[in-house]
C-alpha cells in the first residue's frame, strides 16, 4: 500500500482540450471536444532538446482517461506510480498520455465502429500526431507504446495486431479475449434486463432512454449496457434501428449464429495468425490476468498465451493470486516492462 505522502519530484500534469475531426457527428451525439490529460515526468523542460518514450493508456469499460490522474486514497494514481518507478529506478522517464475515449453506451473498445465512432483512428490518425507536435516525444513507433486493463486491455492488443505500425510495444492487463467465455455468460441477466422494458417500441432503446436518465446504474444494468456496447463494437449495422445487431433471441435466448460469428471475429484469440507479422515487429508484448477473474478473462488469456507462443511471438504471459477488480498495482510489472522495450 502506498503511503500518500510521496516523496521526490512529481513531474507535471497538464490537461488539454483537443477538438476532433473525426469524433464529430458521431453516432451517439458523444462530444468530439475532449479533454486530454498528459503527464510529463521530472526533468521534462518544455522546448528543451530532450525527448521521451510516450505511453497511451487505455482505460477499461465505464473509465475515462481523467480518471487515472485522479487522487486515490491508498494506491497510486497513474503519475504517481511512474514517478515512484522512477524513483526507484525500475524505469526511466517518460510521458505518459491519457485519451478520453467514453462514449453513453458506457465505455469503448478502441477500434472503429460506424455505431460508436471512429475511436481507433481517433488514437492513431489525431492524438498521435497531436502529442508528437506539442510534447517532446520520440515521436516514432518505437518508442511508442500503449496498455489498458479490461476493455483498455482487449484495446491494447488490437492496436498491437492492427495498428502495430504505430506502436512498437503494447501490454494488456485482463484484456477481453475468448468471448465465448467472457461474454456469452452473462447475456441471459442482459436478456433480463432488456424483458423489462418490452412494450411497443424496441426494447433496447427503451432500455438505453431508461438508463440515460438514472445518475446510478444497478449492477445488472451496468452489465447490460456493456453488452450493448459490445454488439454496437463487433456487430454495427447501419440498417439496423440502433445502428447494430444483438447476437441472441431476444424472448427464446437462443443464439442467431450469424451474428455470434460477426463477434468472433474481433476475438483476439482468433486473430493471431491473421496478424502474425505485425505482432512478431513489436519489441515488446506483456500479458497477464488474476487467475480468479470473475469474468473468466483467465482463460481467454491463457488461449491467447498459446496461441501466441504456436505463432512463433515473443511475449512476456504472468498470472497472480486476484481477481479482475482493483488491480492497477500490476502496472508496477507493466510499466517497467514497456519502458525497457522502448527506451532509446
Amino acid at each position: 500500500m502506498a503511503l500518500k505522502r510521496p516523496k521526490g519530484p512529481a513531474g507535471t500534469l497538464v490537461v488539454l482540450e483537443h477538438d476532433s475531426k473525426l469524433l464529430r457527428g458521431n453516432p451517439l451525439g458523444d462530444p468530439h471536444v475532449r479533454k486530454l490529460a498528459v503527464w510529463l515526468p521530472p526533468g521534462y523542460v518544455h522546448g528543451g532538446r530532450r525527448r521521451f518514450p510516450v505511453l497511451y493508456d487505455l482505460v477499461g469499460f465505464t473509465g475515462s482517461g481523467l480518471s487515472h490522474v485522479a487522487w486515490k486514497p491508498f494506491g497510486d494514481n497513474v503519475p504517481e506510480r511512474a514517478a515512484r518507478l522512477m524513483r526507484e529506478g525500475r524505469m526511466g522517464p517518460a510521458i505518459f498520455v491519457f485519451p478520453d475515449c467514453f462514449t453513453a453506451l458506457g465505455g469503448n473498445q478502441y477500434v472503429n465502429s460506424p455505431a460508436i465512432g471512429p475511436y481507433a483512428d481517433y488514437l492513431v490518425r489525431e492524438l498521435i500526431p497531436f502529442v508528437d507536435r506539442e510534447f517532446g516525444t520520440l515521436a516514432s513507433r518505437a518508442h511508442r507504446g500503449c496498455f489498458g486493463k479490461s476493455s483498455g486491455g482487449y484495446g491494447a492488443i488490437l492496436h498491437g495486431m492492427k495498428y502495430a505500425r504505430h506502436w512498437g510495444a503494447v501490454a494488456s492487463h485482463s484484456g477481453d479475449a475468448y468471448f465465448d467465455f467472457v461474454y456469452w455468460c452473462d447475456w441471459p441477466n442482459t436478456l433480463d434486463e432488456l424483458a423489462k422494458h418490452k412494450g411497443r417500441g424496441d426494447r433496447v432503446k427503451r432500455f438505453l432512454d431508461a438508463v440515460w436518465k438514472k445518475e446510478k446504474l444497478s449492477t445488472a444494468e451496468g452489465h447490460a449496457i456493456m453488452n450493448l456496447c459490445m454488439a454496437a463494437t463487433y456487430d454495427p449495422d447501419p440498417r439496423a434501428p440502433l445502428g447494430f445487431r444483438i447476437p441472441f433471441d431476444l424472448d427464446t435466448g437462443e443464439v442467431i449464429p450469424e451474428r455470434w460469428r460477426a463477434w468472433l471475429k474481433h476475438d483476439p484469440v482468433r486473430l493471431v495468425s491473421r496478424y502474425r507479422t505485425h505482432l512478431k515487429s513489436l519489441k515488446g508484448l506483456y500479458i497477464d490476468c488474476g487467475r480468479r477473474d470473475q469474468y473468466h478473462i483467465h482463460y481467454g488469456a491463457r488461449l491467447l498465451s498459446k496461441r501466441l507462443s504456436l505463432a512463433g511471438i515473443r511475449h512476456a504471459y504472468e498470472e497472480f493470486d486476484d481477481n479482475h477488480s482493483d488491480i492497477d498495482y500490476r502496472m508496477d510489472r507493466s510499466l517497467p516492462f514497456l519502458y525497457r522495450a522502448l527506451r532509446p
